[in-house]
């Protein structure tokens, strides 16, 4: 019976042991809370005494002399910078954004020489409140400008904040009580335990990798693009490699950084290729298209294309399309599929030269010696036209009313349009056949009017 109690009571043990660790974390919460907790009704009883509530009330008129000034300045301040015109962009926003502040720079302006007369005249304890309050204010000054170099307006808001709290709790020296109190927040997925300060550091040391990712990846990207011995199809190929090689290094670092076992990514990188291999078909065809057009260089950025309808020069090579500006202005995003699939004529895949058709006819009273010769001689007086290659013109049949002729003639820009090309041939046309009068025809027909009730 004894032995039998002492099994139960070793398996209800057995039981709960698992427990214990999650008991544990409560309570180290609730300890971490409650220290906290004393520490700001600590500060908020150090509030009534005396000096420290003479030192809020020198802050608060610090705070209204400082409206005052940044009120007066704030005109004369934007009169002046209206006469920076010259300026560069960049130095003007800077000084933007120190004129929107002048309040608070006017602020930590004044209290900061207040505070050190206050430590050579007095008790440094009756100045320890506003030199917290001016390095509050001195770090929020700071992280508001320093932000304004990030273009993106979440991303700056996100920084702006956290830097504005990391700072706070530094000043305020309870960093570690913090710390602590992100780490007891914490859950366990197998042999992987995911804290909020776990959290915290992965996104604080992610977004500073890929900040630094982004700064390399733009500045080698500039540099491809300046030289001209690269292609610019290896360009393209280059940059979008460098791009996927160092943000892909970058969240390796950093998830190794914040101590993130990457062996349990496996089950995830599972879940990609199942989702590849259904709901993704179309998206990896197209950016294994791209790849394969950067790689033979059948297309490059400047390239005149024709595809269906769509007719254009290439703007862009995209890792999931390609971008093609038409004449009208319109810019189609062709999925990189359909220049692998589809039928693509490239007006300059090996050089620049195009050749161009245009036909007409003249009368059968007019020699076709001479119109050929005047054909010919119209097209080299028009813009565009190239001389070293010259243009010629055939006859090609005999129609109804009318000798029919072709005239070719070649250019090397493309990107400039065909249509327009075409019509100033044809006019210069019209002006050379109606200086030595050649005559163009058109159909000509006979209708006869019978009178009503007459007999055939």
């Amino acid at each position: 019976m004894e032995n039998e109690t002492l099994t139960e009571t070793s398996v209800a043990a057995e039981a709960a042991a698992p427990a214990e660790p999650v008991g544990d974390v409560v309570v180290e919460a609730q300890q971490i809370a409650l220290s906290l907790a004393d520490q700001a009704q600590g500060f908020l009883e150090g509030l009534l005494r005396p000096w420290n509530a003479y030192q809020l009330m020198i802050a608060l008129g610090v705070f209204v002399v400082a409206h005052i000034v940044g009120k007066v300045l704030a005109e004369p301040t934007r009169e002046w910078m209206r006469t920076l015109e010259n300026w560069p962009k960049w130095r003007l926003r800077f000084l933007l954004v120190l004129q929107r502040r002048l309040r608070l720079i006017s602020f930590v302006a004044i209290l900061f020489p207040l505070v050190w007369i206050m430590r050579e005249m007095t008790w440094p304890s009756r100045s320890y409140l506003l030199g917290v309050i001016a390095n509050l204010a001195l770090a929020w000054l700071m992280i508001a400008v320093v932000t304004r170099l990030i273009n993106n307006g979440f991303l700056r808001s996100v920084v702006r904040y956290a830097g504005w709290t990391w700072a706070t709790l530094v000043i305020l020296g309870v960093t570690e009580e913090a710390q602590s109190l992100l780490d007891s927040a914490a859950i366990e997925l197998g042999s992987l335990r995911l804290s909020l300060w776990t959290v915290v550091q992965a996104v604080f040391t992610l977004g500073v990798l890929f900040f630094l990712a982004r700064f390399v990846s733009k500045t080698m990207a500039s540099g491809v693009r300046r030289n001209e011995d690269i292609s610019p199809s290896m360009q393209v190929l280059v940059i979008k490699f460098a791009q996927v090689g160092l943000y892909g290094l970058a969240l390796f670092v950093g998830l190794r950084a914040t101590g993130v076992d990457l062996t349990g990514l496996a089950v995830l990188s599972g879940a990609i290729g199942v989702g590849l291999g259904f709901g993704l078909q179309k998206v990896v065809s197209n950016l294994v298209s791209g790849v394969i057009i950067l790689l033979d260089k059948s297309i490059k950025p400047g390239d005149v294309i024709s595809l269906g309808e769509t007719f254009g020069w290439i703007n862009t090579l995209g890792a999931r399309y390609t971008s093609v500006v038409t004449r009208d202005g319109r810019e189609y995003l062709i999925p990189n599929e359909d220049l692998i699939t589809g039928q693509v004529v490239n007006w300059s895949h090996s050089d620049d030269f195009v050749r161009l058709d245009i036909y007409f006819g003249t009368a059968y009273g007019d020699d076709p010696h001479k119109v050929r010769a005047l054909a010919i001689e119209a097209a080299k007086g028009v813009d565009r036209v190239l001389s070293h290659k010259a243009p010629v013109c055939h006859i090609v049949g005999f129609g109804d009313s009318s000798v029919d002729y072709i005239l070719r003639f070649w250019i090397k820009d493309p990107t400039g349009g065909l249509t327009n090309i075409r019509g100033n041939v044809y006019l210069a046309l019209w002006d050379k056949f109606q200086e030595n009068d050649i005559s163009i025809p058109f159909p000509q027909r006979e209708v006869r009017m019978l009178e009503a009730g007459a007999k055939d």
